[in-house]
């Protein structure tokens, strides 16, 4: 029952009481990246939500568009500005997925939305993943987040597609928030993004 349906009233809930309490941040973070990225504060990407069906997640801009002589993207580490690090550091760049949440392509809880280039890589194990509307923050992310491997990660999000419950879920949005203000597991040492997924 409450994965059918009261995990929605869940998401609804608290995605509104997320927007209006960090409201003030979210202007701040917006105007603070508009500046410093050429009026672009935020980014978008194709990701595949709940049965593999891809959408636009939205977050703030954390990587300016610098490209080399021949028109190529600098490398993420080269991109990163500083107030880009500390906006990820905080986590505050992934405020705007709560406009993901109340729109239903997310849900607070869930395994993280990935590229769509993975979905070829998927054991039928690992596609279990899909089963369910991805989310900001899942059990993955609070059972070593970027410091565990790809198998472990896909491990730890089918036993939470397998095992969803209210709280389960609550436990998850506590250990988030301690996480955060403890800014633990945020990315691998020296990158500035995760390790791509090569399906090994």
């Amino acid at each position: 029952m409450y994965k059918l349906f009261f995990k929605r009233i869940f998401d609804l809930i608290f995605s509104i009481v997320g927007l209006v309490v960090l409201f003030p941040f979210f202007i701040i973070v917006l105007i603070l990246l508009a500046i410093n990225n050429e009026g672009k504060p935020f980014f978008y990407q194709s990701r595949p939500g709940r049965n593999e069906k891809i959408f636009k997640i939205i977050k703030f801009k954390t990587m300016t568009d610098k490209k080399d002589d021949s028109g190529s993207l600098l490398p993420d580490v080269a991109r990163l500005t500083a107030l880009g690090r500390f906006v990820r550091k905080s986590s505050l760049d992934e405020i705007p997925q709560l406009l993901n949440v109340l729109k239903g392509d997310m849900s607070l809880i869930g395994p993280r939305p990935l590229l769509p280039e993975y979905l070829s890589l998927y054991t039928r194990d690992q596609s279990k993943r899909h089963n369910v509307k991805p989310g900001i923050t899942g059990w993955a992310q609070v059972n070593g987040r970027n410091n565990i491997g790809w198998k472990r990660k896909f491990e730890l999000d089918v036993w939470y597609v397998e095992n969803i419950s209210f709280i389960l879920d609550i436990k998850i949005l506590f250990k988030t928030v301690a996480k955060v203000l403890m800014s633990k597991d945020i990315n691998t040492e020296n990158e500035a993004t995760t390790t791509k997924f090569t399906g090994k």
